[in-house]
């Protein structure tokens, strides 16, 4: 019978389904995998039309891969409409169409172009075949899609949010108001009237506006017909003023012109500038109301007369995923009564996003009902900013949020709002008095406070002593004290640089916010400016603060690494080694320590440690000998006397200044004046010359040269100039600042590098240990990076030349291996402030690479095991083929004397063969834990397996170092498996 063979097919579909997600990771022993859903639960939350998935992948960054399971192979425009629906959510690169024998990819990010264009955004067919599923496990399964992998194959070239629905809605707005400016219209005008019309089909996508109500209303059926008749859209325009308390889009009151408003309802019938019809790909009943709240942000960037007005000259627009981050932190432990306030909150992205969230504590996850909502909104959601232009789209934003969340949007009374301005968002100053917001309630303290206030340079007030310089980040912490009690949580988006300052009141204002706030968790985010906030003048930070009740007294410092997932995605991929935990009575110690955890490991820091203790600062050695650092000339506006500079070789930003060798044929200095000349006995020979930028072809390493005639150098160098007796303590200091050992303690200790800046600041290089220069300069070792030193000027120095130097520097420094280790490292991570050591950062890494990791992490075990010399550690390093996701290395204790043994062992089957053979005899399985970027250490009695993404940066020496010292910690004979 019919229906018989339907079920048979069904049965079969079932089981396709079922093997194709097994063989790709998705499934595990005929479970999901952590992060994936199935059937109805998979289609809960959805808004969309048509589509209904039978599986998802939701990553922990929210990206979604979708699955559909079709008996028969869909029709193109059915595909089509999937794309649509799922490209308007903007979560899902891909989507699988699984049918028969056959699995489809489709790019999820790509913009729609025609109703039946499935097959333009179709990446990949792949067939039910083994090796054909192995081919998909390596591209999309879901080790890919965890670890990033996917996005560095050659077929994800098109996969990018640069064509997701944000960028490309927020693009061909930006394109219809510059279109409306062309036609002599405002600019607040029109972005009045693109706001006001973009919500209203909000409304009527989402079924508020009826075509009936519409038609009642203005006469018309459509939007876009409204809009063609300047009366109809006048009455339009009116009933959103009046049914949302005035809260819209700025106006001017004057009326629309009929042409501009016809040129919005061209837009939205795309109808092209030749009067062609194409598609038009926005549904707004599935887009997200946080993407509708930032088109106001979109437009305060492109807008210089309005970008002051909200707060500061620094706003950037704030992408969702790191509201998302924000919000994941700040609200982990929250209960759903807690009051949300953010004092800089421009339209309101960050109030939405937390409105969204608070309702959903509240009703446990079950449908709210209106009262709810309406509660949290007027009584746990505030909001402060400089421009009232932005509250009033703060508070449509936040009606729109409500309605979304309202169980009967559609009737007469979802649509009736009190009003939220003067209320709940207020318009004002945040460096002023703000009354009116506890108002009623003077002693009302906010539980979250949450934002991304402006990270301008202005100068802070001069009795402001808790303010740092040049800088409104630090101030702005301590003005939302004001607002809180000792337990508010705070999810702060801020400058980097403000925390790292080399003056006195730089150094003051950190160390009293962080002794008012600790513990707390700084997450920095200088490696992401590319993407996330590419037109910001400075590095970004994120400031958490009393966000987890049960939190030791320690500092956690997060390194978000840059990753191709991320850049193309617009997400964060954390690891734990990417999280350094710095103790309180540490940081007291020596607050210099806090760089030290924002970019590197405990190692790095102790190693800090060792030389702090170990040597004294360089501007005290140079002390000892009567010189000291100099800034060089800055011509300006030349109200000065510089004559006595005149006739002397002028070094002025160079670009042919290499490491060691100053150039030849420098010009002479002309001038008789200069703004700042400085003394002419700073410029006398011999004198050091250090250059202020790095540069990507010398390979983060400092350029320092040796001028053996006097020479005038501008203020892009900073220098010191030695007695004549002095002349090899000059090269001596040129070796060692040239040397890997400075470059790793710069980036370790310095205001500036390693945060997003190339920049090599005088007060850093004072601060670097060296040993009594003198003394040193006629030491053996000493003598040799003297020669050293002389020997490489004038020519281009080789690889194997600077290690020579290095290994004479660590000589004199008396480091040992694992030390050696970690400045190494700490070079390779210098270089990922540009685009070579990035890429170099996420490559593959090789067998080698392993090697080097095992040789590493078994030296730190032989330290603890040679006490008794009865035990060696044996490493394991599997040879997996390079496109794998992941590497495994497994160490095992044996009992033989001697210093640790490092194999290459081929695998027997796949990466997940392998995986599962080592889970079953740890008794423990190893894919559950393998979820994002996440890292495993399984313990079992004298083994451990070691599992990692496959980018270089994870299997880096100083991070086997890192990784022996966990495993020492606890312990390797323990009674049960266990993963970390």
């Amino acid at each position: 019978p019919a229906g018989g063979r339907g079920a048979s097919t069904r049965t079969l579909s079932d089981q396709l389904f079922h093997e194709v997600l097994e063989a790709t990771g998705y499934l595990i022993g005929g479970q999901p995998a952590p992060g994936v859903t199935l059937g109805d639960d998979a289609t809960a939350n959805g808004r969309f039309r048509s589509f209904k998935p039978n599986g998802k992948w939701r990553g922990e960054s929210a990206l979604t891969v979708y699955f559909k399971l079709e008996p028969e192979p869909p029709s193109e425009d059915r595909i089509a409409t999937w794309h649509r629906e799922i490209w308007n959510e903007g979560q899902s690169p891909l989507l699988w169409v699984i049918s028969q024998n056959k699995i489809d990819l489709y790019n999820g990010f790509a913009r729609p172009l025609d109703a039946g264009d499935a097959r333009t955004n179709r990446l990949r067919t792949f067939a039910k075949l083994a090796g054909e599923l192995e081919e998909l496990d390596r591209l999309a399964g879901r080790f890919a899609m965890e670890t990033g992998r996917f996005w560095e194959h050659d077929v994800a070239k098109s996969v990018h949010r640069k064509t997701s629905v944000n960028q490309e809605l927020l693009s061909d707005l930006a394109r219809l108001e510059r279109d409306l400016l062309q036609s002599d219209m405002e600019r607040l005008d029109a972005q009045g009237l693109i706001g006001r019309s973009i919500f209203a089909q909000y409304l009527v996508d989402r079924g508020i506006a009826t075509p009936k109500f519409l038609n009642k209303l203005c006469g018309e059926n459509a939007l876009s017909d409204v809009l063609r008749d300047d009366r109809s859209a006048d009455r339009l325009f009116g009933w959103l003023r009046k049914v949302f308390n005035g809260d819209m889009f700025p106006t001017n009151g004057r009326d629309d012109d009929p042409e501009h408003l016809r040129r919005v309802a061209d837009f939205l019938d795309a109808v092209n500038p030749a009067g062609q019809k194409t598609l038009f790909p926005y549904q707004f009943d599935i887009i997200p109301v946080e993407l509708i709240s930032s088109i106001y942000e979109q437009f305060v960037q492109a807008d210089p007369t309005i970008r002051g007005s909200v707060g500061g000259t620094d706003v950037h627009y704030t992408r969702l995923s790191l509201v998302s981050l924000v919000l994941d932190e700040v609200m982990v432990e929250c209960g759903g009564n807690e009051t949300v306030l953010d004092l800089t909150c421009g339209s309101g992205v960050f109030l939405v996003e937390a409105l969204r969230r608070l309702v959903m504590l509240r009703s446990g996850g079950k449908p709210p009902s209106r009262r709810l909502v309406r509660d949290v909104l007027h009584k746990q959601v505030f909001g402060l900013d400089n421009s009232k232009e932005a509250v009033r789209i703060a508070a449509f934003s936040l009606y729109l949020a409500a309605l979304e969340l309202d169980p009967d949007p559609q009737s007469s009374q979802a649509m009736k709002f009190e009003p939220l301005i003067g209320k709940t968002l207020f318009v004002g100053n945040v460096w002023e008095d703000q009354p009116d917001l506890v108002a009623g309630n003077r002693s009302r303290k906010f539980d979250l406070i949450v934002g991304n206030p402006p990270w301008s340079f202005k100068e802070p007030p001069p009795d402001d002593s808790a303010a740092g310089p040049r800088g409104t980040s630090l101030r702005f912490v301590n003005k939302t004290m004001e607002y809180g009690s000792d337990d508010t949580r705070l999810g702060l988006v801020l400058g980097a640089h403000h925390f790292f300052g080399r003056t006195k009141r730089a150094q003051r204002a950190s160390q009293q916010i962080i002794e008012k706030l600790a513990p707390l968790t700084l997450v920095n985010l200088s490696n992401l400016s590319t993407w996330l906030f590419p037109k910001a003048n400075m590095p970004t930070m994120i400031l958490f603060a009393r966000h987890r009740s049960d939190a030791p007294p320690v500092i956690k410092a997060v390194q978000a690494p840059w990753s191709p997932a991320g850049a193309k995605s617009h997400t964060f991929d954390l690891a734990p080694s990417d999280v350094t935990t710095l103790p309180i009575w540490d940081w007291k110690r020596d607050p210099r320590f806090l760089k030290g955890a924002v970019v590197g490991t405990h190692r790095d820091l102790t190693l800090v440690d060792d030389l702090w203790k170990a040597h004294g600062e360089l501007k005290d050695e140079l002390r000892k000998i009567g010189t000291e650092f100099r800034t060089g000339l800055t011509l300006g506006d030349r109200s000065q006397d510089a004559s006595a500079m005149r006739g002397l070789p002028w070094l002025a930003g160079n670009p042919k200044m290499t490491p060691l060798s100053l150039p030849t044929g420098l010009p002479i200095f002309d001038y008789d004046k200069a703004e700042h000349p400085r003394d002419r006995r700073i410029y006398c020979a011999p004198v050091l010359i250090v250059k202020q930028m790095l540069l990507e072809k010398h390979r983060a390493r400092i350029v320092v040269a040796v001028a053996e005639e006097d020479t005038v150098y501008s203020n892009a160098y900073f220098g010191v100039a030695f007695s004549s007796r002095h002349e090899d303590v000059a090269h001596l200091l040129a070796g060692i600042l040239s040397s890997s050992l400075t470059t790793w303690f710069l980036l370790m200790t310095g205001s500036t590098l390693g945060l997003a800046n190339r920049r090599v600041m005088s007060a850093d290089v004072a601060q670097v240990p060296v040993p009594d220069l003198a003394e040193a300069a006629s030491s053996e070792v000493g003598r040799r990076i003297v020669d050293r030193a002389r020997e490489l000027g004038g020519q281009a120095v080789t690889k194997d030349e600077w290690r020579a130097l290095d290994e004479e520097v660590f000589k004199l420094y008396k480091l040992r291996p694992s030390e050696r280790i970690v400045v190494r490292d700490g070079m390779f991570r210098a270089t990922w402030q540009w685009k070579a050591g990035r890429d170099a950062s996420v490559a593959q890494a090789t067998t080698k690479n392993l090697v080097c990791y095992a040789k590493a992490f078994g030296s730190a075990i032989d330290v603890w095991l040679r006490e008794r010399n009865r035990r060696r550690m044996r490493a394991e390093v599997f040879d997996l083929p390079p496109r794998e996701p992941f590497r495994v290395v497994r160490f095992v204790v044996e009992d033989q004397p001697g210093p640790s043994v490092v194999e290459i062992v081929s695998p027997d089957g796949s990466l997940r063969q392998l995986l599962d053979r080592i889970g079953e005899r740890l008794e423990s399985s190893l894919t559950n834990y393998l979820v994002g970027q996440r890292e495993v250490r399984a313990y079992e009695s004298g083994e451990v397996v070691v599992v990692k993404p496959a980018a270089r940066r994870h299997w880096m020496g100083v991070c086997a170092l890192g990784d022996a010292d966990e495993v020492i910690s606890v312990s390797l004979r323990v009674p049960k498996a266990r993963e970390q």
